[in-house]
């Protein structure tokens, strides 16, 4: 393992990526705290916006998924202690507390898509209602659901491209307020996402190829007609925001459970990572509230290491996992991007921790042990955060982190959260399938999955 401090140390990080080696890559530049010159980006401010414009609408949501009664329209997760399932992955007591961020039951999208998917179709949504008079500042949100509104709205075209989590987030918000709503899938999306959308009444436009180049038609069309808004999650400011809303929610939760994250008590936060864009959402919104005391990790496909090759190389264009020999094909396939997202990169790329990659056997083996030791049912790109603390306790590139940043002394007192991403919509009898592979490759003696991280 590598924490790529020379450049020797970056060419051996590539040469691994390229042999398509689980492999830690921890940031060199990481600072203990950094200071954002005003107007160099977004900030503190905007996620609260963000966070603010989810409330607004929240009676609507209600009023429009009765699944979000309960919660009064609001589209959150709980935080789930699963101590049991810390043990069966290896995480030792003196290194802390294992929690599961719960995106993977998200209501209405059921993945962590919904989070900036939804408020970037509600913010298109709010500017036209504003621009055709159809909303006042003080008025209920559920003036949106009138006759007026939807014929307003039905005027206009929502369109992404999606491997099938944001395609549905997105589709499934749109149709529901009346817009039409088109997603462009690439090769790779699964056939029950492309049929839950067409249930929904959404066009599903399916590519040959992959991620970059659904995305790629997608915008190509929407440039062609001003009435199409096309949501882009290589370049999109409001999905980004959408996701930062996450962290002021996780703060609240954590304050719930007595959990307290300062220099004593650090917080880890493991993140699948496909394009980059809700993982750096979460992280932008967490080093607003936490930052130094919060240390977020992105995690990556064996053949998919998009983020963790933009960060070896953050000049000029982003580079692409084909240009190392790999494939992009991967069982995750929320995860399956070649290239990152600028946006992303350059926004949180100075506060990001780390990147580490993990094989498809050891996605099902953790989806596994995630079901048998805490209930959890997830989808296999769900299970990359799992792979974290073993990753940070047991490699060479993790302990040099934890002894760089001073960390050794307080890790008793950690607090652990891996990030679940999808899976409550998936087909039962996929489900099963998830589930015997993870069972299978867990019988191995000695429970080992091929892809585990080496010391």
């Amino acid at each position: 393992m590598t924490d790529a401090r020379t450049d020797d140390d970056q060419t051996q990080c590539l040469q691994q990526l390229a042999l398509g080696h689980p492999i830690l890559w921890a940031n060199p530049a990481l600072p203990r705290a950094r200071t954002v010159a005003p107007g160099a980006g977004p900030g503190r401010s905007d996620m609260l916006a963000a966070e603010a414009r989810l409330v607004r609408f929240a009676p609507l949501l209600s009023d429009l998924f009765p699944e979000l009664q309960p919660s009064a329209g609001r589209i959150e997760s709980p935080l789930l202690p699963v101590a049991e399932l810390g043990a069966a992955l290896g995480l030792p007591e003196v290194f802390g507390a294992l929690w599961v961020k719960a995106d993977h039951g998200l209501p209405v999208a059921g993945s962590i898509k919904a989070r900036g998917g939804i408020h970037e179709v509600l913010e298109f949504a709010e500017r036209l209602a504003f621009d055709h008079g159809l909303l006042r500042p003080d008025d209920d949100y559920r003036v949106l659901a009138s006759p007026a509104a939807r014929a307003c709205f039905g005027r206009y075209e929502v369109a992404v491209g999606s491997t099938g989590n944001l395609g549905l987030s997105i589709g499934v918000m749109a149709s529901a307020l009346g817009f039409r709503a088109t997603v462009h899938m690439s090769a790779d999306a699964k056939a029950w996402k492309k049929e839950r959308l067409r249930a929904r009444g959404v066009s599903v436009v399916e590519h040959a190829g992959d991620y970059e180049q659904a995305v790629a038609a997608g915008r190509a069309q929407a440039a062609q007609d001003p009435t199409i808004h096309f949501i882009d999650d290589e370049r999109s400011l409001s999905l980004f925001l959408g996701y930062s809303a996450a962290a002021p929610n996780l703060a609240r939760q954590l304050a719930a459970h007595g959990i307290r994250v300062d220099a004593q008590h650090p917080l880890f936060v493991y993140l699948p990572c496909g394009v980059g864009g809700a993982p750096g959402g979460i992280t932008f919104g967490l080093k607003q509230l936490y930052g130094p005391h919060v240390h977020c990790f992105f995690a990556e496909p064996t053949q998919s290491p998009c983020f963790l090759l933009r960060m070896l190389d953050r000049r000029g264009a982003a580079p692409s996992v084909y240009d190392i020999g790999l494939s992009n094909q991967t069982e995750a396939d929320g995860l399956a991007v070649p290239r990152a997202s600028d946006l992303a990169a350059d926004t949180i790329g100075d506060d990001l921790s780390g990147v580490y990659t993990v094989g498809d056997d050891t996605l099902f083996r953790h989806l596994y042990l995630a079901r048998r030791h805490a209930g959890l049912q997830i989808e296999p790109s769900a299970a990359a955060g799992f792979s974290g603390p073993a990753m940070l306790g047991q490699t060479a590139a993790g302990r040099a982190y934890l002894e760089r940043h001073g960390l050794l002394p307080v890790m008793n007192a950690a607090t652990h959260i891996a990030w679940t991403t999808g899976g409550l919509f998936v087909p039962d009898a996929e489900y099963r399938n998830f589930l015997e592979r993870g069972a299978g490759l867990d019988a191995r003696p000695g429970g080992q999955a091929s892809g585990r991280p080496a010391a």
